[in-house]
């Protein structure tokens, strides 16, 4: 992976976690860097798993892997506020 590709990575890691974010009800007790890092993995694991149901790459946008991402992210975001509030 070259550097833009990390660049776009994490670029798109902070958008895909902030959205993640916002689709998860009620107030989260964590971070906007811990957001960073599930939206950073969301959007990796996201793509892999677009990849392999082959709708990583259509003409125009790609409405269903940003879909796949999000919900990723929103899960990891939800799961990481509830161990968090256990503590």
């Amino acid at each position: 992976m070259e550097i833009d590709g990390i660049i776009s990575a994490v670029l798109i890691g902070v958008i895909v976690g902030v959205l993640g974010r916002l689709v998860v009800p009620g107030r989260q007790r964590i971070g906007i860097l811990w957001t960073i890092l599930v939206g950073i993995v969301a959007a990796l694991i996201g793509s892999a798993i677009a990849a392999g149901f082959g709708v990583a790459d259509t003409k125009g946008v790609d409405w269903i892997e940003w879909l796949i991402q999000i919900g990723l992210a929103a899960v990891g975001v939800a799961a990481l506020d509830r161990s968090k509030a256990r503590r």
